[in-house]
């Protein structure tokens, strides 16, 4: 069985350079819009779409019905966002089975647990988080502090109702992963070169 490296992440925090980093340290493949690309191939739906659905609070896709019933479209929006969720499973595991590799997010932990994976949580304190995404101009160069600070939360409470919805299980929680990171306080070039020593020697 490939060796397989799940990494869950605050936004802000990190998470993704650390993916980065430690793929290439290791010669991991490292997949992270990879899962968002592969699954839009398959069931056709625009990437933007694929992207809204694995990133939000999984209720926020559902029309608001009135009484007992329910619409056409509620019941579709719920079969879109099922198979959705389906091919991602269904990438994931292709991935793990593929190569030695590092999955960022998308509830890559739970699905792969038959595989036992190495399970990270990488986190971060708020003026941290800010400021690594004040470098990030792609994102977030028209933001000031305090718009920061609220999509900052915004986007993990989302990413927590996400997790949630379809694990069962607290995103962040320490009792869900192997080893969790505190991002404000350590250098990602020294945690890379730990966890390489650690799943070398």
């Amino acid at each position: 069985m490939n060796k397989v490296i799940t990494i869950g992440r605050e936004f802000g925090s990190g998470g993704r350079e650390l993916a980065l980093k430690l793929s290439e340290a290791l010669g991991y493949e490292y997949y992270d819009r990879e899962i968002i690309e592969e699954i839009s191939k398959r069931t056709e739906l625009s990437e933007k779409y694929v992207q809204q659905v694995v990133e939000h609070d999984p209720h926020s896709h559902f029309p608001i019905t009135v009484g007992h019933t329910f619409s056409y479209l509620h019941h579709y929006g719920i079969e879109r966002q099922q198979a959705v969720y389906r091919e991602q499973c269904e990438v994931i595991k292709k991935m793990a089975d593929t190569s030695n590799c590092i999955i960022v997010g998308r509830c890559a932990d739970y699905i792969l647990k038959d595989y036992n994976p190495l399970k990270l949580f990488v986190y971060s304190d708020i003026d941290h988080k800010i400021k690594r995404c004040k470098e990030r101009a792609d994102v977030c160069e028209h933001y000031t502090d305090k718009q920061l600070k609220k999509y900052i939360k915004e986007v993990d409470k989302n990413r927590a109702r996400y997790y949630r919805f379809y694990t069962g299980n607290e995103w962040g929680d320490k009792l869900n992963y192997d080893i969790c990171i505190n991002m404000a306080t350590t250098d990602i070039d020294k945690v890379v070169a730990m966890l390489v020593k650690m799943l070398k020697d």
